[in-house]
C-alpha cells in the first residue's frame, strides 16, 4: 500500500471533534510514508487533512473538477494537483491513483464515493481494502442500516465484511495492510429451480 484516498466533507461539520480527526488521519497517512489521494479542495475536512499531511512531510495528491476549481475552491500548494473535466473523471482517476480507500465524516458525495469503490470491489474490479473512520459515532446508523441490507437479502454478509469499520485511525490502516479481497465475487444469486 502506497497511497490512501481520503473521500470526506468538503463542509466542516458541526463539531470539532471532526476536523480534529480529519488532521489526526492526514498526520497519520504522512507519519506512515504513505501519499494522500483526495478531491482536491481546500475547503472543509478535505483542506484539513490534505494540510496536516502537508504540514507533516506527506505527498498529497488532490484530483478536482474545473468547475470546483473555478469556484476557487481548489488547493494549489499540494505535491499534485489533477484539474479533470468531469466528477466522473475524479473519482476514477482516484480509484487508480490510490490502493485503499477511507471515508471520513461528509455529506452525500463522500457516501457516494465510497459506494462506488465498494460497489467496484464487490464485482472483482479491484482489489483494494476500504473502509469508515467512525469518528464518534457519525456512521453508527449508516452501519445499522447496512446490517439491515445483510437481514433482508439485498448485501451478502462476505461483501458486507469487505468493509472495515474503525474508530480508530491505527487500527484501520493495520486492517488494510492485512486485507485479502474475497476470491471469488458472486453477487447475483441465481435460483437452482
Amino acid at each position: 500500500m502506497q497511497r490512501v484516498c481520503v473521500f470526506c466533507g468538503s463542509s466542516m461539520g458541526n463539531r470539532p471533534v471532526y476536523a480534529e480527526a480529519a488532521a489526526a488521519l492526514g498526520r497519520l497517512v504522512a507519519e506512515r510514508g504513505l501519499g494522500l489521494v483526495y478531491g482536491g479542495g481546500n475547503v472543509g475536512l478535505m483542506g484539513i487533512t490534505a494540510n496536516a499531511a502537508l504540514a507533516a512531510g506527506g505527498e498529497v495528491i488532490g484530483i478536482i473538477p474545473e468547475a470546483l476549481m473555478r469556484m476557487e475552491v481548489g488547493h494549489i500548494d499540494l505535491t499534485q494537483l489533477h484539474v479533470v473535466g468531469s466528477m466522473h473523471e475524479r473519482k476514477a482517476l482516484m480509484a487508480d491513483m490510490a490502493d485503499a480507500f477511507i471515508a471520513l465524516p461528509g455529506g452525500i458525495g463522500t457516501m457516494e464515493e465510497l459506494f462506488e469503490v465498494w460497489t467496484w470491489g464487490q464485482l472483482g474490479l479491484h482489489p483494494k481494502p476500504l473502509g469508515f473512520l467512525d469518528v464518534d459515532g457519525y456512521f453508527d446508523h449508516l452501519h445499522t442500516f447496512l446490517d439491515h441490507m445483510v437481514a433482508e437479502g439485498f448485501l451478502r454478509a462476505r461483501h458486507r465484511a469487505m468493509v472495515a469499520v474503525e474508530s480508530d485511525a491505527s487500527t484501520l490502516l493495520d486492517r488494510f495492510a492485512a486485507y485479502q479481497a474475497p476470491d471469488m465475487v458472486r453477487v447475483i444469486a441465481r435460483d437452482t429451480a
